[in-house]
């Protein structure tokens, strides 16, 4: 039986996703930069948030779709952060 669906639960699990992508992202960052503790930090954060997200969405499978946006969005948005930030540091 499904859990009934909430469009607050929908949206938490949306941002949830979005900032485990976040980290996800400046986790594959640090690493590739060599900075043990900061990627470290970011793989830990990558457990807490994830784990927030799929314990809603396993009672309702219309959550999927949020963490899917929200995975989008969270590495969308920094990959363009990160882009923009050493374009301004080239000028």
């Amino acid at each position: 039986m499904e859990a009934e669906f909430s469009l607050v639960t929908f949206f938490l699990i949306m941002a949830a996703m979005a900032l485990a992508d976040v980290c996800w992202t400046l986790y594959f960052i640090d690493v590739e930069e060599r900075r043990a503790h900061a990627a470290a930090f970011w793989s830990a954060m990558i457990i807490l948030v994830t784990a927030f997200t799929v314990t809603n969405y396993v009672e309702n499978k219309i959550y999927i779709a949020a963490a899917f946006l929200g995975a989008y969005v969270g590495t969308y948005v920094t990959i363009e952060w990160k882009r923009r930030s050493e374009a301004k540091s080239e000028h």
